[in-house]
């Protein structure tokens, strides 16, 4: 990363990859909004906290800068919320509670999340703060 695109980069909202995520959260709580009233404290309740936790975790990530182990702690949460939240929307495709297309591009727009974590996680030091 550039010193000129650091400088673009006031916030973690700022971050491509919390606007994916974010973006993503909010599909899944659209989507999850038609899963069966059964499903309410189960895997509803699940697959809009994982998705949540995500930026929540990347938003907490990014104050935790000055320090490397606890931004990479933060980061690999957010890692394994993302990929927790692959495995909600497999079982809601299985359940038919998503058709195969939904779950296809949020699964996929999770492993680009997935991805660009992995980055930040191997290169800590093109995010911490000097």
């Amino acid at each position: 990363m550039t010193e000129n695109e650091k400088k673009c980069l006031r916030t973690h909202e700022d971050l491509a990859i919390y606007q994916l995520a974010f973006d993503s959260a909010m599909k899944i709580f659209e989507y999850s909004k038609k899963f069966p009233i059964e499903e309410k404290y189960s895997l509803t309740d699940q697959i809009r906290r994982s998705s949540r936790s995500v930026c929540a975790n990347l938003a907490e990530a990014w104050r935790k800068r000055r320090y490397k182990a606890a931004f990479v702690a933060k980061l690999s949460d957010c890692e394994a919320e993302a990929a927790e939240t692959q495995v909600w929307l497999k079982f809601a495709v299985k359940c038919q509670y998503l058709n195969t297309e939904q779950g296809r591009e949020l699964y996929g727009t999770y492993n680009q999340v997935l991805c660009g974590l992995v980055k930040m996680i191997t290169h800590p030091e093109d995010w911490l703060l000097k």
